[in-house]
């Protein structure tokens, strides 16, 4: 009797992915249990199993097809004697059977080198958050047009003292609607009655009004004026956009339309893998609901690389690499015990702060499929050695594919580790729901004055992005400083 085999529920708020493989063909005998589909998902890539046994009668899926929750997958004949083999027992009897039949898997996908020849924060642990973070870095104060933002910067005090992404400034004519979804119904502004401001008339409002609108993204006719005859001033845009960044949602608007690019030459379009579709939603999420501010340091580790030279073999032993994120998360822990308001989450629907016990930290890990995050747990407990097997265990698990969405999830704090491809500071985005992030750029020597004269030091920059809803910038300083001189001077961390 044929039998369809289904998706199953892949995991919490996990409801599709791309076909990366299918494992079996028309023919094969299934056990139950046995893998039949890779499958990406938005936040892992996992082997799929069979829920049932039989031989395959038809294969309804191809690689690279989107597939959901519920899709049926394959059809199987139920051969009772396949039923209730075991997986190696069916594979007996399918050789027996069925000589040239398909092997049920393929080789696993090499992965890449975590760490790259360089100086001092050279591991690679985070080579891919650079493409993945570059577009949203950029969009910081100070590197868009400048009498533009200067504009936006001015009048943006909103939502306290940030507008979202939907809200930045916008070419000179272009007006998109800031509210989420459709387009509400014509209306005549208030006053309408007396001054005969319709829908498709200018609504009274003063050149420079109308020019605030339009930086920051507002249809002026849908702004309700409170002025005489319904005057629509500065204060009045102002408190409509407040609104519409406070509204459930209001972060998730449609995407502006690009232009065609085939107007100037040949493109190619490609679409977005699972892991790189949830990671641009993920930080875009972040980057419009957290009001970062980083800040940036430098610790002198001249000492401390010698020490991580000389104790690498132990940890190589051990199945790991003794490397600056390595060394960082022992610090970042103790500092998240010393500073709590670091191991938080802000819940604006309570209106409460989440202070979390357990120490967990994420470390961001470059693979080929794109930025993912393993979660380190207990960090405060285990000793340097250990991290680094638990880290390269977590590493290699991630450049093959094999997280688990559970080993993803749960950290209070993140750190990202560029120092192996280079730079001098970068602006890492926060890890929604933590509330900061540690990112590492390369350790270069420089000339350091010690109030007599000038010493070659090697000095690791620090760059430390934090929500401000939760942490205030005296509190991103000194957790900051403290990092710098626990790496300066680890003793002093042990005490």
């Amino acid at each position: 009797m044929p039998t369809d085999f289904t998706l199953p529920e892949l995991g919490e708020n996990v409801t599709a992915g791309d076909v990366v493989r299918v494992l079996v063909a028309i023919g094969d005998t299934v056990a139950k249990d046995q893998a039949v589909l890779e499958l990406e998902t938005d936040k892992a890539t996992i082997e799929v199993p069979s829920s049932v046994a039989g031989t395959v009668k038809e294969v309804r899926i191809k690689q690279g097809d989107r597939i959901k929750v519920g899709q049926v997958v394959l059809t199987l004949d139920d051969n009772a004697g396949a039923a209730a083999k075991g997986p190696k027992d069916a594979k007996k009897g399918e050789a027996a059977a069925k000589p040239k039949a398909q092997p049920a898997g393929a080789p696993e996908e090499g992965g890449i080198s975590q760490e790259a020849p360089g100086a001092a924060g050279g591991d690679t642990d985070t080579a891919g958050a650079a493409g993945a973070q570059k577009g949203a870095a950029e969009r910081t104060r100070g590197t868009t047009d400048a009498p533009a933002d200067e504009r936006f910067a001015e009048h943006a005090q909103v939502a306290g003292g940030r507008a979202d992404e939907g809200a930045r400034p916008k070419p000179r004519g272009e007006v998109v609607n800031i509210d989420r979804g459709a387009r509400p119904a014509p209306a005549p502004v208030k006053g309408a009655e007396e001054s005969g401001a319709f829908e498709g008339v200018a609504p009274p409002a003063a050149p420079s009004v109308r020019r605030l609108a339009r930086e920051l993204g507002v249809e002026i006719g849908q702004v309700p004026g409170t002025g005489p005859d319904g005057r629509i001033s500065v204060e009045d845009v102002q408190a409509f956009v407040r609104a519409a960044l406070a509204s459930p949602g209001a972060g998730a608007r449609p995407a502006a339309a690009l232009p065609d690019f085939t107007k100037w030459g040949e493109v190619e379009r490609k679409p977005m893998s699972g892991i790189r579709r949830k990671t641009a939603e993920h930080l875009s999420q972040a980057w419009i609901s957290i009001p970062h501010v980083t800040q940036h340091d430098k610790a002198d580790i001249t000492a401390l690389e010698g020490l991580r030279k000389h104790y690498s073999p132990q940890a190589e032993k051990a199945g790991g690499k003794l490397t600056m994120t390595v060394v960082a998360l022992k610090i970042v822990a103790e500092a998240m015990r010393k500073f709590p308001q670091f191991n938080a989450s802000v819940d604006m629907a309570a209106q409460e702060i989440v202070y979390k016990k357990s120490i967990h930290v994420g470390v961001a890990v470059d693979t080929p499929r794109g930025l993912l995050v393993p979660v380190i747990r207990d960090v405060d407990r285990k000793g340097v050695i250990e991290l680094a097997a638990d880290l390269g265990k977590a590493s290699e698990k991630a450049r093959a594919g094999k997280l688990s969405l559970d080993e993803m999830q749960g950290a209070g704090f993140t750190i990202t580790n560029l120092g192996g491809i280079g730079g001098t500071s970068f602006t890492p985005i926060v890890n929604w729901p933590e509330v900061a992030i540690l990112g590492i750029s390369r350790g270069i020597y420089e000339p350091v004055y010690d109030g007599h004269e000038f010493h070659p030091r090697q000095m690791l920059p620090l760059s430390l992005s934090y929500d401000h809803r939760a942490i205030d910038g005296a509190d991103g300083a000194r957790f900051l400083r403290w990092v710098a001189e626990a790496f300066e001077q680890t003793f002093v961390m042990l005490l």
